[in-house]
């Protein structure tokens, strides 16, 4: 990303000016004429020299560091949007926000109950299904069964081979390296935090494939892709998938939707009327 000098200077001093003293606890005494606060107490707040700021306000800076646009943020009292855009005009990536974690926005589940005509699941960053529509478990199966721990769909692939006879043999590999590479991504954004390091750790003790794959380092963020389900009743089933991020970015609406011609959209219909009952594969997601 490239830094924008002329209006990271304008946001500055467009902050700067907004601010009062007192929201930061300065007195402000009756000599004052500036508006806001004055670039050498922002300086001060920020924990950085006055002459650097001036320079930022000037269009005529390096670079700011991330540390440094951190303490900038906190000193002029931005919201997370405002935050954002100056990360943004700094040429550098926003910090990620809070992860949502397991909890399920009910706006999210409206959704996903809504969501009538196709297949659709919930699931977290690092794999976990969280929750998925009718459709979806006449598709994959339910996962009730299965203890909440071990509802994640990258240690079912590669520690119960009954999940892959869902999917085309010569297409496991490709699977494979796409959970492998999502997850690598996910680990890294978290900072490989403890449910991370976690589930890496089990998946290397359980797994020769994934131990090689993790060493290859590669990286892919699932976000659309072509893919075909084997389903005992209705038969070999071809979807494009489309994933929706919610604002936290650590969980994906998983949309299946039938490519037009391919006699997609009669397998799904069909799915419909089979329901999920019969989609005996209990433990298959």
């Amino acid at each position: 990303m490239d830094m924008d000098r002329k209006e990271l200077a304008d946001f500055l001093r467009r902050s700067r000016e907004r601010l009062r003293p007192q929201e930061v606890g300065l007195t402000t005494g009756p000599r004052r004429r500036t508006p806001g606060l004055r670039r050498e107490e922002v300086s001060q707040l920020a924990g950085m020299s006055a002459d650097y700021y001036m320079r930022l306000e000037q269009a005529r800076s390096p670079q700011p560091s991330t540390q440094l646009l951190g303490a900038l943020a906190r000193a002029l009292r931005l919201t997370i949007d405002e935050r954002d855009h100056l990360y943004v005009l700094a040429g550098h990536r926003p910090p990620a926000g809070p992860f949502a974690g397991e909890f399920v926005r009910p706006s999210m589940l409206y959704v996903l109950d809504r969501l009538h005509e196709t297949p659709a699941q919930i699931i977290g960053d690092l794999g976990d299904m969280l929750a998925q529509n009718a459709l979806a478990e006449a598709l994959f199966g339910c996962v009730c069964t299965v203890e909440e721990p071990d509802r994640n769909i990258v240690l079912r692939w590669f520690t119960d081979p009954f999940v892959r006879e869902a999917y085309p043999e010569d297409e496991h590999e490709q699977h494979s390296r796409r959970h492998v590479a999502h997850l690598r991504a996910a680990v890294a954004r978290r900072g490989n935090d403890a449910a991370a390091s976690a589930l890496v750790k089990r998946l290397h003790a359980a797994s020769a494939e994934f131990t090689r794959l993790w060493e290859l380092h590669e990286v892919a963020i699932h976000r659309t892709s072509r893919m075909k389900v084997l389903h005992p009743e209705v038969g070999l089933i071809e979807f494009d998938t489309e994933a929706l991020l919610t604002p936290a970015e650590d969980q994906r609406l998983f949309v299946f939707t039938p490519p037009p011609g391919t006699g997609a959209i009669e397998a799904v219909e069909l799915l419909r009327v089979i329901g999920p009952e019969t989609a005996h594969r209990s433990h298959r997601a």
